[in-house]
């Protein structure tokens, strides 16, 4: 699993998550449904909450909560726990499927350590993912060379004074923007992603061309970066730019000589389709 997928299955349930300072963070209401079976799991949490409080468990700076999808396809406020603070919670529900749920929680923080360890890991169950929604493997091995590209990318940017999440997006947005001609927030509607699935990552809809650029976007911007010695926000935002403006030349000069346009409305559906009309 990478961190861009949101659910996770214990016993055929879905459990809804997210990744929230460096670590998974889970939807409380979920597992006390998977757990309990009860037929009203927010009222359940509710008065666990109160008896957590009673046994002295302090919850306030323990539960966060976090815009989660529900059932309607709106987002709203979920009560999240990591790994630790979760298993405190499951101590206290009485069921059978406690301990299970035990192992199988302490196994996925496990693969995620072991991710951080060791990289390929976490692309050996990246490919694994994109190949069960049913990505064509030429399409899978170029998201993840540039997903290692990304990575490259945005280490140089912590070396050198990005921090915020925020400017992250900035830099991001100015790249894709000098690349492609147009900010991610456009390229996103050209695809047709609804805005209210603030998770989608526009890479996942992306052609093979649109991957290319976005690679060579970004592995500019890296070498960019590393030759003017930038450190704080502002310089490697010029960077950014720097390396986004040499690709979108690129792009420029391939759409003229071959009369294409590297920005498609194609997205990931249509990539699954042309596997499975393949396999015809």
């Amino acid at each position: 699993m990478d961190k861009h997928n949101a659910l996770v299955v214990f016993e055929g349930k879905n459990i809804r998550r997210l990744w929230h300072k460096e670590e998974w963070h889970f939807s409380i209401i979920d597992i006390v449904a998977v757990l309990t079976d009860s037929s009203i799991p927010k009222r359940y949490w509710s008065d666990l909450k109160i008896k957590l409080k009673d046994e002295g468990f302090e919850m306030y700076d323990k539960i966060v909560q976090l815009k989660l999808p529900a059932s309607d396809d709106k987002y709203y406020e979920t009560d999240c726990a990591n790994t630790e603070t979760l298993l405190r919670i499951v101590q206290s529900i009485h069921s059978r499927k406690a301990e299970p749920f035990k192992r199988w929680l302490a196994k996925v923080a496990y693969e995620r350590i072991q991710e951080i360890e060791n990289p390929e890991l976490a692309q050996d169950r990246a490919k694994e993912y994109y190949e069960l929604k049913g990505y064509p493997k030429d399409w899978v091995d170029k998201r993840l060379r540039g997903i290692a590209v990304r990575q490259e990318l945005t280490d140089e940017w912590k070396a050198r004074g990005v921090t915020e999440n925020q400017e992250f997006a900035i830099l991001t947005n100015e790249i894709s923007k000098a690349t492609f001609g147009v900010p991610i927030k456009v390229h996103k509607d050209i695809k047709g992603l609804d805005p209210k699935f603030k998770n989608q990552n526009l890479r996942d809809h992306m052609t093979d061309l649109e991957l290319i650029f976005s690679m060579l976007g970004e592995r500019l911007s890296t070498e960019a970066t590393r030759k003017k010695d930038t450190y704080g926000f502002g310089e490697n935002l010029d960077a950014a730019k720097e390396g986004g403006t040499v690709a979108g030349r690129a792009r420029r000069d391939a759409e003229k000589t071959f009369g294409i346009k590297v920005v498609s409305s194609e997205n990931n559906s249509d990539l699954v389709k042309k596997k499975k009309i393949g396999k015809k």
